[in-house]
């Protein structure tokens, strides 16, 4: 892996949560991989009133063994509102770019409140700070989420790319830096054994699970005006459905592979308001007892107001209609105070066509499954039928799987990690396009619009420390089939089932 050019980045909200926890933590251990380039700054901007040494104190009392990075920290305080502020911002990474002998290449970190993210480039173009030229590069980064529905996504589409060329701006999607996503790419289209199988003919379903055991903490105002729908399924659940049913890309590079995922998003069947009730379900966490432990509903979570109807979880059942996926139902299903944090796709490939086994006892009644697990315990699993040692012909499940902490040399970057030096490289593949977002916009559009004009559409109660509402059980087709309840074990399934 090569060095990024030489550069300054710039974090807005830099004496915020992200940068503390996360960002300045990515860049401590991307400098012990020695992979910042050779001449590299970080300048962070914001309200605070620090200057360069009390920023780097400030950060040193957040962050363990920060020595190495303190040096490159420097800080500048403005109004990022403020239009007059913008021209001393210029003139500040002038003189860095001068006294540090860094190109005049800029790549600005936007962690501030989504208010900002039209603001912050209109008044970055206006002193020249985004304007590109041979061999210099400008680019942002802005975290999601990517407006709160269509209108507001193309708005601010728009708002962007007036300032703005598309391949100047990253919008970040931390799922897409997981290891195990990305595996998810060499396990389809550089194995053989699995494009064959990979379609309408031999898988019956996918199902994908992004559950947090946690509640929301002091999140409860941002966490009301979202939901689980804006928050989790438009963009991570959503993109991970466009990396499993996207075709294979003529090429490893970021447009062939973005337009793939593109092309899927663009096929997703309509959700019809008839089928609005059973195809999407949205529930709330309730009161409960978990483990000893006394949970609050979350109408009683700081924040949240006593009669909020905001979704904590939401399950959804869609189709993609194309020539590889038409009639396979994809499920998807995101909540919070559920039993585990876990994250996991799992692909159920069809049963053999004759159940020769039937009358044994034991056997894989519903088909194998390959689990690749995102997070915790990362790895892939393939179940598959065994014969049970002995006479007669009893059938046992059995698991052929793989883990990154058996590799000897194994570390799994963090997403943050891998996703801050992509940018630096200027490689976008783990990043989403624009257009993505509008179409995912475009698919859920009328969800949101159903739930808030249709008072007949229930939100269902579940206990903390549950899978979710009862009726989303029923969601998944067929009498043997239902939910993977997953474990922190990759192969270790119903330890939290039942609770």
């Amino acid at each position: 892996m090569y060095k990024p050019a030489n550069h300054i980045l710039v974090i807005f909200g830099a004496s915020g949560d992200l940068t503390r926890r996360k960002l300045i933590p990515a860049l401590g251990e991307l400098q012990k991989l020695g992979l910042l380039p050779d001449s590299f700054a970080v300048l962070g901007v914001g309200r605070s009133k620090f200057d360069d040494t009390s920023y780097r104190e400030m950060i040193s009392s957040h962050m363990e063994n920060a020595e190495e990075m303190l040096p490159l920290l420097y800080y500048h305080s403005m109004d990022t509102q403020a239009e007059e502020d913008y021209g001393a911002l210029a003139k500040r990474l002038d003189q860095m770019g001068s006294e540090l002998q860094i190109d005049p290449s800029y790549l600005f970190y936007l962690a501030t409140p989504p208010s900002l993210y039209e603001i912050v480039p209109r008044l970055l173009s206006g002193v020249g700070l985004t304007r590109e030229r041979e061999g210099i590069f400008r680019r942002i980064i802005i975290e999601k989420p990517f407006g709160m529905d269509y209108r507001s996504a193309v708005e601010l589409n728009r708002a962007l790319l007036s300032h703005l060329q598309e391949h100047q701006i990253y919008r970040i999607d931390h799922y897409l830096g997981k290891e195990t996503v990305q595996n998810l790419l060499v396990t389809r289209f550089s194995n053989g054994i699995f494009e064959p199988l990979w379609n309408r003919n031999f898988i019956r379903h996918v199902e994908i699970t992004s559950a947090e055991s946690l509640g929301l903490g002091t999140r409860g105002g941002y966490y009301d005006n979202s939901g689980a729908l804006r928050d989790m399924l438009q963009n991570h659940l959503l993109q991970l459905v466009g990396l499993v049913a996207m075709e294979p890309p003529t090429v490893i590079s970021s447009d062939a592979i973005r337009n793939e995922v593109l092309k899927v998003f663009q096929s997703f069947r309509p959700i019809s308001v008839e089928n609005m009730h059973t195809q999407v379900i949205r529930g709330q966490y309730m009161a409960s007892h978990v483990r000893g432990e006394s949970l609050n509903a979350y109408r009683s979570e700081e924040g949240v107001p006593d009669d909020s109807r905001t979704e904590t979880y939401v399950a959804m059942k869609l189709f993609i209609d194309n020539w590889r996926w038409g009639g396979v139902p994809f499920y998807i299903r995101s909540g919070k105070r559920l039993p585990t944090k876990v994250s996991e796709i799992v692909v159920h490939f069809k049963p053999s066509p004759h159940r020769l086994f039937s009358d044994h006892e034991g056997g894989t009644r519903e088909g194998n499954q390959l689990v690749i697990r995102i997070q915790p315990d990362e790895g892939i699993l393939l179940k598959f039928g065994m014969k049970v040692q002995g006479a007669g012909f009893k059938v046992q499940d059995a698991n052929l799987d793989f883990y990154y902490k058996d590799l000897s040399n194994s570390r799994i970057p963090g997403a943050y990690q891998r996703l801050l030096l992509d940018c630096m490289q200027g490689d976008s593949t783990l990043y989403t396009r624009g257009d993505a977002v509008e179409a995912a916009w475009r698919f859920l559009d009328p969800v949101l619009a159903v739930w808030k004009d249709d008072k007949s559409i229930p939100l269902h109660g579940y206990p903390c420390g549950t899978w979710g509402p009862e009726i989303a059980d029923q969601m998944i087709e067929g009498e043997e089939y239902s939910w993977r309840c997953p474990s922190k074990n990759l192969a270790d399934d119903g330890l939290y089932c039942e609770l």
